[in-house]
């Protein structure tokens, strides 16, 4: 016999699927509009400024030697895509060369003072004191005693992202969780096994952070270097075609050359971005999709 408690139960137990169904349904939702809105909102701002930018100019007749129109840039870029072309390649190529060195000198280095603290007391201040000095004030010595362009630019670019990369690396190999650390004194793992096994992996996330950080740096620096000891010719870089418009007073050919710049740094980040994903997406806090 089915009681009245009974039969209520039965229909409250009946009609929990579909409300669960609909709160997970709604969830899914707002999940798809919210990666949407990632894409869009950025998207949808970037074309309302670029449409309110062309609007002003040509409502207020700016003259393009002050400020040219977002379309007078693009038919700039596209007319002197063949030389911006090879003076692009030159700045990138720097700004990968002195990333590479960066990466290489910085996080060798950090190794060395997370391993021996002697070789940290002797280094360290003359790393502090790379890393202040502005290097304007060091560009001409550099000049002076550097006879290559092409290595004086990578020399500076190098300077401003070598500390980043050096900071955060041995910050993380320093980071390593201290109960992680005494199993592995316990069973009694050398020093290269505790480098390989646990302080590298603890400490990548932080590298690939100095790692985004130097990326947008080092092309700063070449970009910084190519201003002040820049040269034309073949060797000129994106910051000379800058400067060599300016003193013709060509302002969308400034802007065009910029616009390059930017895009280069913009693309520098989002390839860094993503190798941090694709290496910490399955294990680490920081990159695991929530869902």
């Amino acid at each position: 016999m089915i009681t009245e408690d009974t039969a209520e139960n039965k229909a409250a137990l009946m009609g929990s699927g579909p409300v669960v169904d609909s709160e997970e349904a709604a969830r899914q939702r707002a999940k798809k509009v919210e990666k949407i809105a990632g894409f869009a909102l950025p998207i949808g701002l970037f074309v309302a400024l670029i449409g309110f930018w062309e609007y002003w100019v040509v409502a207020a007749e700016i003259p393009h030697y002050i400020l040219p129109s977002p379309s007078v840039i693009i038919a700039k870029l596209f007319e002197n895509l063949p030389s911006l072309s090879i003076s692009w390649w030159t700045t990138f190529k720097i700004t990968v060369g002195a990333l590479v060195l960066a990466m290489l000198g910085g996080g060798g280095l950090a190794v060395l003072f997370t391993q021996s603290r002697r070789i940290e007391q002797a280094l360290m201040p003359y790393v502090i004191v790379l890393q202040v000095t502005p290097i304007i004030a060091i560009a001409p010595l550099i000049f002076l005693y550097i006879d290559s362009h092409m290595v004086r630019v990578l020399f500076v670019a190098w300077i401003v992202a070598f500390f980043p990369i050096l900071s955060n690396s041995a910050l993380g190999l320093r980071s390593t969780d201290h109960n992680l650390n005494d199993l592995f004194t316990i069973y009694g793992a050398s020093r290269w096994q505790r480098l390989r096994f646990l302080q590298l992996p603890s400490a990548l996330p932080s590298f690939l952070g100095g790692m985004r950080i130097a990326g947008g740096l080092a092309l700063i620096g070449a970009v910084v270097a190519e201003f002040t000891m820049g040269s034309g010719g073949n060797a000129a870089g994106l910051a000379f075609r800058i400067l060599e418009a300016s003193y013709r007073l060509k302002v969308p050919d400034m802007f065009a050359a910029l616009v390059l710049v930017i895009l280069t740094g913009v693309a520098i980040y989002l390839i860094l971005a993503w190798v941090t994903w694709k290496l910490l997406h399955k294990w680490h806090e920081s990159a695991i999709t929530r869902e």
